[in-house]
């Protein structure tokens, strides 16, 4: 495998924020065109857009042989895609504007964990590298994309989807639409918790299993606020449409962290850190 170049950690950040900047003004013109010249519905036109908008950082996925270019993604894309939605809107009710809060409360603090822990763009993570050596390069280069990168995409556009409804809908009545809004900020605070005593732990026992705090009483806490997020999202659009199809979105979700993202990090944990299978005995999956 051909050697990455050596960039700092500070250098590669201006280089995503780049490209995410290049990715979010493709996105934009996306939108418009699919709406004006296409005639697209919103939620499609969003789709395509969002889609694009991938595109262009998979591009540099390729440019950098780092996958690891597409992990902010998760969570700069929804803040944006909901802003950029509102102002497209022209309004926002109060269950708009609690979205807004609520996505972008979440999407800060994930994406300064990223930059927290983020080693630069000659750092590629562990499972992208897994599957780089596992796999021939073409079969590698099909699970980049739509493995990797696009399936993602779609599952938290998917995600996203009851919020969309909720900010273009009329505004429920009551204060229906302030439990999903309190899930959204709990589950911030569980995640911004759990991160920052994994990290100190990290640093200060390094390759030891983290079981203090909430990794105590949880092996996936950060997971968890992950999954009570989406979940969060859907019940305030459930306060407004009631209990419809669109329940699947944060079930996939769900799926995705109870099937796949889990089981590979505790395959992994288990090879890595000593003591791992009694911990995994002695607490549960996420809380």
């Amino acid at each position: 495998m051909k050697q990455r170049i050596e960039y700092g950690a500070g250098a590669s950040r201006m280089i995503i924020a780049a490209v995410y900047a290049l990715a979010i003004v493709a996105g934009i013109l996306v939108f418009r065109l699919s709406i004006t010249h296409f005639s697209l519905s919103e939620i499609v036109a969003l789709l395509i857009a969002d889609m694009a908008a991938t595109v262009v950082v998979w591009i540099f996925d390729l440019v950098f042989e780092n996958v690891s270019v597409y992990d902010p993604y998760w969570s700069v894309a929804p803040p944006v895609m909901f802003t950029a939605f509102a102002i497209y809107l022209g309004y926002l009710t109060l269950p708009g504007v609690l979205l807004l809060v609520a996505v972008w409360v979440w999407g800060i603090r994930l994406t300064g964990n990223w930059a927290r822990s983020f080693k630069g763009l000659g750092h590629e993570d562990w499972r992208y590298s897994r599957y780089r050596r596992s796999l021939p390069k073409f079969a590698f280069e099909l699970t980049h994309f739509f493995g990797l990168v696009m399936m993602p995409t779609l599952l938290v556009f998917a995600c996203m989807v009851p919020g969309f409804k909720l900010m273009a809908a009329g505004e429920p009545a009551g204060l229906a639409a302030w439990p999903g809004f309190a899930m959204c900020l709990a589950a911030a605070a569980v995640q911004f918790l759990a991160d920052g005593q994994s990290y100190r732990f990290r640093q200060a026992h390094p390759g030891q299993v983290c079981s203090v705090g909430l990794w105590a009483n949880g092996r996936h806490p950060n997971y968890f606020g992950e999954i009570l997020m989406w979940w969060g999202v859907w019940v305030m659009y459930a306060a407004h449409f009631g209990i419809d199809r669109l329940v699947l979105c944060p079930i996939a979700m769900t799926a995705l962290f109870l099937f796949i993202s889990i089981p590979m990090m505790e395959r992994r944990q288990l090879e890595n850190k000593p003591g791992y299978a009694e911990y995994r005995k002695m607490t549960r999956m996420l809380i």
